[in-house]
C-alpha cells in the first residue's frame, strides 16, 4: 500500500472511530441526548426519570413511568477552537519551521433526539429512542499552514435504540436494551502551502466514510422511598467495522458504567442529584485495517463527575443548575483537528409546565478547556513515487503548538404523557 493511502486510510480510521461512540469524555465528544440532562451537567441522569430520554442513561428508569411518555428535542453545539504558539515544519531537512496559528477553527453542529417510553403494566415497560450522542465540527481556512493537520473535520453519529424494562417489588427495577451504532465522518486534508508544486493538493477527501456496530446496555434502579434513589448502568459498546471501499478498518470501542444518586430534601422545594461515570478508554489502543494494525493509540481510562441540584419553585417552573469535571482520555496522543483536554462543565435550565400532561424544557452550559501542548507528524505521502522534489525525501512534516477548545451547548426539548 502506498504512504498516501496509508495515510488516508489512518484519517478515515480516526474520523470512525471519533463518529460511533456514545458521550464520552474523549475526541471533544458531548453529552447532547436531552435539553433536560444538559442543563443540571447530566448529573443523577441514570436514576431521575423526570421525562423519557432517561433511558438512553439507564433502561431501568423506565419501570418508573405511569404513562406512555414521549420527549422530542435538540441540542445546538458550538466549539470554539484556537491553535496557538503553534510551529509547522514541512518535509524536508533544510526546511524551515513556520508560524500556523489559527484563532477559530469551532463550528456549530446540531444533535437531534427522540426517546418513546410505554408502561405495558405495572411491572414490564419497553422504549424506544433515536438519538445523537456527537455532533462537532473543525474547520481551518487556508490561512493553516500545517494544513495536512487541520482542513475540515465533521463527524456524525446516530444511536438508535430498543430496551425493557421489569419492577421486581417497589425498591428495585432492572433493564436493558440494545444499541445499533451508526457513525459517519467527512475529512478533507491538503498539502500545506508552503511545498513547492503540490502545495494546496488534495490528500484527503473522505465524505460520508461509514460503519455500524450493535452493542448492549443494562441497568438498575434502587428506591429507598419516595425522596432517594439510586441507579447503576453499564454499557458495552462493540467493536465497529467500518468499510472504504474494499478497505476494512476494526475499531475498539471503550464500555462505560455509571452510578447517580437522587434525594428529594424532606419538607422543601429542593434536591440534590450526582453521577459518577467510568470510561473503559484503554480499550482503545490499536486500530487495524484487514486484520493488521494500523495505528497505535495510547488513551487512558477516563472519568467524569457531576453534581447538580433541582428547585421545584411552583407548579408551572422547575429550575436546575449542576457542573461537572470531564476527563481527558487522551494522554501521549493528541491531536489539532480534534481537540482536548479535562473540561468543566457549568449548566443551567428549567422546565415550564405548559400543563400537567406537557413540559418544555431549556439546558444551557459553558464547557471551559485547558489548554494542551500538541506534537503531530506525517510521513511524506509522495516518497518513492518519483515527484522530482517530494520523492526522493523521506522525512516526516511536523507541526508543534498549543490548542484550547471551549464549547456552548444549548438544549430544547418538548416532553408529553399520555
Amino acid at each position: 500500500m502506498s504512504n498516501t493511502r496509508l495515510f488516508k486510510k489512518t484519517i478515515i480510521a480516526t474520523v470512525i472511530a471519533l463518529s460511533s461512540q456514545q458521550a464520552l469524555a474523549a475526541g471533544f465528544q458531548l453529552n447532547s441526548q436531552s435539553a433536560t440532562g444538559l442543563g443540571r451537567a447530566f448529573a443523577g441522569d441514570a436514576v431521575i426519570a423526570d421525562n423519557a430520554s432517561s433511558m438512553a442513561r439507564n433502561p431501568a428508569t423506565m419501570a418508573l413511568f405511569d404513562e406512555t411518555s414521549l420527549s422530542l428535542g435538540v441540542v445546538s453545539i458550538t466549539s470554539m477552537i484556537e491553535v496557538k504558539d503553534a510551529q509547522y515544519k514541512p518535509f524536508g531537512s533544510d526546511a524551515m519551521a513556520t508560524s500556523s496559528n489559527y484563532d477559530d477553527a469551532g463550528a456549530t453542529s446540531y444533535a437531534p433526539n427522540i426517546h418513546l417510553v410505554v408502561p405495558v403494566n405495572d411491572k414490564f415497560a419497553w422504549g424506544v429512542n433515536a438519538y445523537s450522542n456527537f455532533g462537532t465540527k473543525t474547520e481551518f481556512g487556508s490561512s493553516f499552514v500545517g494544513s495536512e493537520y487541520g482542513g475540515e473535520t465533521e463527524i456524525l453519529s446516530m444511536n438508535l435504540g430498543l430496551a425493557g424494562s421489569y419492577r421486581i417489588d417497589d425498591k428495585w427495577s432492572l433493564g436493558a436494551g440494545i444499541d445499533f451504532i451508526y457513525g459517519q465522518g467527512t475529512l478533507k486534508r491538503s498539502l500545506s502551502n508552503n511545498l513547492p508544486t503540490v502545495g494546496g493538493s488534495s490528500i484527503v477527501n473522505v465524505d460520508g466514510a461509514d460503519g455500524w456496530g450493535v452493542g448492549f446496555n443494562v441497568g438498575t434502579v434502587y428506591e429507598a422511598n419516595e425522596n432517594n434513589r439510586y441507579g447503576f448502568a453499564y454499557r458495552y459498546s462493540p467493536d465497529v467495522d467500518a468499510k472504504d471501499g474494499n478497505q476494512e478498518i476494526t475499531l475498539p470501542l471503550p464500555d462505560m458504567a455509571e452510578f447517580s444518586g437522587y434525594h428529594r430534601i424532606e419538607d422543601s422545594k429542593w434536591a440534590v442529584h450526582y453521577s459518577a461515570q467510568f470510561i473503559r478508554w484503554s480499550e482503545f489502543d490499536v486500530v487495524t485495517l484487514n486484520g493488521s494494525t494500523l495505528k497505535e493509540y495510547n488513551w487512558k481510562n477516563a472519568y467524569h463527575l457531576s453534581l447538580g441540584t433541582t428547585y421545584y419553585l411552583n407548579q408551572d417552573w422547575t429550575l436546575r443548575a449542576g457542573y461537572m469535571f470531564d476527563e481527558s482520555a487522551q494522554d501521549e496522543t493528541t491531536s489539532f483537528s480534534v481537540p482536548d483536554s479535562d473540561r468543566h462543565w457549568f449548566s443551567a435550565g428549567f422546565s415550564y409546565h405548559i400543563n400537567e400532561k406537557s413540559d418544555i424544557d431549556f439546558g444551557f452550559t459553558y464547557l471551559v478547556g485547558k489548554d494542551v501542548n500538541v506534537s503531530e507528524s506525517t510521513p511524506n505521502p509522495y516518497y518513492g513515487s518519483g515527484h522530482p522534489t517530494l520523492g526522493s525525501i523521506p522525512n516526516l512534516s511536523t507541526m508543534e503548538g498549543t490548542t484550547h477548545a471551549d464549547a456552548i451547548l444549548i438544549g430544547l426539548q418538548y416532553s408529553r404523557s399520555f
